[in-house]
């Protein structure tokens, strides 16, 4: 595939995450497990929000559509990784490296918007519980999820649309496990990538301040209304619903940030490998536990799914004691 008269790369190498032998086949296991962990908690806790009525609340519906994006920029990197580690040569074709980029980019915006949202309903929740209901109807919900995909789509849309025209002449070597933005600007053979990297640094920057300003600014009222409360019973209430969701920005934005809002002249490709792993493989698995472990209503849900599907087992097999 051929990008003007002076590109010359058809498909890119990826180096993964280690060059070592010995350490391909225990990478490969416990990476496959992170994955399948991924897939059956966020499924599960999906599943968990769709068919539990108490769980049909503005807050796990923006709960459910984050464990939908967890679960898609996981898949759209875990793969190509879990393939990476069984052969020799880890190439990607030039479209489909451009696919995995723009994807990814869509799903990890996303997911930062999400979390935006997620704070503010926490605000209206706790600063203004008698208008909360009024404030966030199903229409709104929908309208703010609907809003967090668009500026997905957006960022992801520039970004990738921007480094497509620059020329790939060689090498194709990528010093990661998937294509992402600041490695491939080091593959380009023409000087505009500077320009590339300024709107790299420009958007991400803007978009995780912003978000980061937002949950900040919810908090510090949240932290208000919540002093304001006279008994110690009503405060540890109003702080647990907001925990879960503070560990989840902290376990996503510090790596996320780290990554993503330095410029290409001071940017470790080593460094990004580490955080970007924690991210992009590792939060996605957390956030459900996160949310199971410290969250009351999740775990009530969850013992009266399992009591239902135990009561449901027993009448069957009494029906049918052959089975």
């Amino acid at each position: 595939m051929a990008q003007g008269n002076h590109t010359l790369v058809t498909q890119f190498l990826l180096l993964g995450l280690t060059s070592e032998l010995q350490l391909q086949t225990p990478l490969f296991i416990i990476f496959l497990m992170i994955y399948l962990l991924t897939l059956m908690g966020n499924l599960g806790l999906i599943t968990l929000i769709k068919a539990s009525p108490q769980l049909h609340t503005p807050m796990y519906f923006f709960l459910g559509n984050l464990s939908v994006v967890d679960l898609c920029y996981s898949s759209v990197l875990s793969p190509k990784l879990l393939t990476g580690f069984l052969v020799e040569k880890k190439t990607i074709s030039y479209s489909a490296c451009f696919a995995q980029h723009f994807f990814f980019l869509l799903f990890v915006t996303t997911e930062v918007f999400l979390l935006a949202v997620m704070a503010y309903d926490r605000y209206l929740a706790i600063c203004s519980p008698l208008l909360y209901a009024v404030s966030m109807p199903r229409r709104v919900c929908a309208q703010l999820v609907a809003g967090s995909y668009l500026g997905g789509v957006l960022n992801s849309l520039i970004q990738t649309c921007c480094l497509l025209p620059l020329p790939f002449c060689g090498p194709n070597v990528i010093n990661h496990y998937f294509c992402d933005t600041n490695p491939l600007l080091k593959l380009t053979c023409s000087d505009d990538h500077h320009l590339n990297e300024l709107l790299l640094v420009t958007f991400n920057g803007t978009i995780s301040m912003s978000v980061l300003l937002i949950i900040i600014i919810s908090y510090v009222y949240i932290l208000l209304s919540i002093l304001r409360i006279r008994s110690a019973a009503g405060r540890h209430k109003a702080f647990s619903t907001c925990a879960s969701h503070l560990l989840t920005v902290t376990l996503f934005y510090v790596p996320a940030g780290l990554s993503h809002m330095q410029p290409g002249s001071r940017y470790s490709l080593q460094g990004e490998k580490v955080t970007a792993v924690f991210y992009t493989l590792i939060v996605p698995v957390l956030n459900p536990l996160v949310y199971a472990l410290r969250n009351k209503e999740v775990k009530e849900a969850f013992r009266k799914a399992t009591t239902r599907s135990s009561f449901v087992s027993c009448l069957v097999s009494r029906v049918n004691p052959s089975s």
